[in-house]
């Protein structure tokens, strides 16, 4: 994967998700590429996020403002323009509404910190809402590439949530997983978000092959009106 530059948009308003809902290709052939990385306060989301953008580890971060943060880099020769949505503090509120991010993002992923219970409680709540909107209201939506990531492996002696936990959560929602630390794994976070956009990508050509040409509609059409009658002539 070669990197391209990145860039970064600050304060967006969770209103603007819905204005840049647009997907497929860029100018040039460039696929578009939107990924959500979405956990509870202190997590590490902006550290991975910033981490795979620039090789920068930064430590204690916290921001009311959401972020995208743009980059365009060539994974394996195909051109991708990636965004990256973070949310930069998510409340842990009763009812999680992901609404919007369900519709933007392309792919998600949900970090919980190993030494904190509770952030691994509420990326649980998060799978199941993101899994329960697939199923009840976005049926017409493709399925979404998740990623599990436990962060802050680097903290394994202060350890409440065990690896075979993430395992299995991981599992019961039919998502990848990986134990990992922003601050010590700069190869294993890049690794990570490879994954990620790989899959997402094979979506996307998948969906290109589903989707018939215009060309072949158009004969199969006219073939299925007058075929019979050609026959006849």
């Amino acid at each position: 994967m070669r990197d391209e530059g990145c860039g970064m948009r600050g304060g967006v308003a969770r209103g603007a998700l819905k204005a840049r809902r647009r997907r497929g290709r860029r100018g040039g052939g460039m696929a578009e590429v939107k990924v959500a990385v979405l956990g509870g306060s202190g997590a590490g989301k902006s550290a991975l996020a910033v981490r795979f953008l620039t090789r920068r580890f930064i430590g204690e971060y916290a921001s009311s403002a959401e972020c995208i943060y743009t980059k365009h880099l060539c994974l394996d020769g195909r051109q991708i323009h990636l965004e990256i949505y973070d949310p930069c503090s998510q409340p842990h509120r009763g009812k999680l509404s992901l609404t919007d991010e369900l519709h933007w993002a392309d792919g998600f992923i949900i970090v919980y910190d190993i030494s904190n219970r509770a952030s691994f409680a509420f990326a649980k709540a998060l799978l199941y809402r993101i899994r329960e909107s697939h199923i009840r209201v976005c049926k017409k939506m493709v399925e979404s590439s998740i990623f599990l990531v436990g962060n802050k492996q680097d903290l394994c002696h202060m350890r409440e949530v065990g690896w075979d936990e993430g395992q299995k959560l991981a599992v019961d929602n039919k998502c990848q997983f990986c134990e990992l630390s922003a601050a010590e794994h700069y190869q294993e976070v890049v690794a990570m978000f490879t994954k990620v956009l790989r899959n997402i990508t094979s979506s996307f050509k998948l969906k290109e092959k589903r989707r018939p040409s215009g060309s072949k509609s158009m004969a199969k059409l006219i073939n299925n009106v007058f075929g019979k009658r050609r026959k006849s002539v």
